[in-house]
């Protein structure tokens, strides 16, 4: 519960840090919104479903790395601008993070409740339906990003990111598919350790 507590206070702090002094308003509410949603179903659910706490951290990075996209806008974010300085990039690759938080985040909150609520029986399914579940959501991502885009002019244009790559949306879904993946096969048994422990 104090675990819990302290990563929501986190989460507020910097959400009220990445507020103040943010490039674009409209931008910043555009990225933050789904940590909001996603912060606010948690706790209206908390009660009746409790998240272990290794899939609670993930979520918390995930609303870190929304946040951050927020306060700079995903194009400009200083760190990535030295990365692409130093290694010649043709553009700020932190979308990539945040694409790939968006299949790796997603994918371990799926599992979870797939585990825990026996929604897959026999776990030679299980794996598939999870990362085709985590890209179907990236994909419908795009969708609204295309749709805000279109209906918001320059603001949109901020929120979308694609920095003159025409390939933008295609490597999202891929990168958010290796998140996925990445989170399935290689964090299984840290997810499953934290599972046990609930009980």
């Amino acid at each position: 519960m104090k675990f819990h507590a302290g990563l929501l206070i986190a989460f507020l702090i910097f959400s009220v840090v990445s507020f103040i002094g943010c490039k674009e308003t409209f931008t910043w509410f555009l990225e933050c919104i789904p940590a909001f949603i996603g912060v606010i179903v948690l706790l209206l659910t908390y009660n009746k479903f409790k998240f272990s706490n290794f899939t609670y951290i993930v979520i918390f990075i995930h609303c870190l790395v929304l946040i951050v996209g927020g306060h700079y806008t995903y194009a400009e974010v200083p760190l990535f601008n030295w990365i692409k300085e130093t290694f010649h990039q043709s553009r700020n690759n932190y979308d990539k993070v945040g694409h790939f938080i968006q299949g790796f985040g997603p994918a371990l909150i799926i599992r979870e409740i797939f585990i825990r609520k026996n929604v897959v029986n026999g776990k030679k399914w299980l794996s598939f339906i999870i990362i085709s579940i985590a890209l179907a959501i990236s994909a419908f991502y795009e969708l609204i990003e295309w749709f805000v885009s279109v209906n918001s002019g320059e603001s949109g244009d901020a929120f979308l990111g694609t920095q003159g790559y025409i390939w933008d949306t295609q490597s999202d879904m891929l990168t958010a598919l290796i998140g996925a993946i990445t989170a399935v096969f290689l964090f299984k048994k840290v997810q499953d350790n934290s599972i046990a422990k609930l009980s």
